[in-house]
């Protein structure tokens, strides 16, 4: 039986994309990178992590560096981030009908907690992780050795290719999310578990989870 469903953040709750995409523009000049129209971001869509920081031009190093600072950055524009539209309904129905919920995001722990106290969602979630980038992967197996949980009783919901490959790295389920970052087509290339275009489609597909 499925007990937990672990979220992504940015992208899968929250609508961040048009914020982090101004706040990367504005420290491009400052890291040295290229910034990035609307329309260029949607061709990066289809790309890996990896090959967005080769397009960039930007070392590994400052990359690191740059996230620091963009989540320092996305702090103060909390007030103006919404979560995507069915988002908090959906998250409400899981947590009544007896699931745990966490978040296991690259953005701050602050930031997250910021935004789910905005939106009256402080007491939804059982945990919240924030790690590296390129490093999901390894904050799911420590959460999942500390816990003692089955990872056959674990589902990650997320928009982007690194959500789906950190997921697979653990051998949980995922659901890839078609509202964000990430194209659906790119999406499906990488083979998630399922592949939804709304917010109430995950309800349906927890369900058929714990029929399986």
């Amino acid at each position: 039986m499925l007990k937990v469903i672990i979220f992504d953040f940015d992208g899968t709750l929250a609508d961040t994309i048009d914020v982090l995409l101004s706040i990367t523009n504005r420290l491009s000049v400052e890291f040295g990178f290229k910034s990035a129209t609307k329309e260029e971001l949607a061709q990066l869509s289809n790309l890996t992590a990896w090959q967005i920081l080769k397009y960039s031009g930007i070392s590994i190093f400052k990359f690191l560096l740059l996230i620091i600072k963009l989540k320092a950055e996305l702090r103060s524009e909390i007030p103006n981030i919404q979560l995507f539209p069915g988002i908090k309904e959906v998250l409400l129905e899981l947590k009544n009908s007896g699931f745990q919920l966490g978040i296991i995001t690259s953005n701050s722990r602050e930031n997250v907690l910021a935004s789910l106290d905005k939106n009256g969602l402080q007491d939804t979630f059982d945990f919240i992780y924030s790690g590296t980038t390129f490093g999901k992967h390894k904050v799911i197996n420590r959460w999942l050795k500390k816990e003692n949980i089955n990872p056959e009783q674990v589902v990650y919901v997320g928009d982007e290719i690194r959500d789906i490959d950190a997921a697979k790295k653990t051998r949980i389920k995922v659901i890839a999310v078609g509202w964000g970052f990430h194209s659906q087509s790119a999406l499906a290339a990488h083979n998630p578990d399922f592949l939804i275009e709304k917010p109430q489609e995950l309800i349906e597909v927890i369900h058929n989870l714990n029929e399986l």
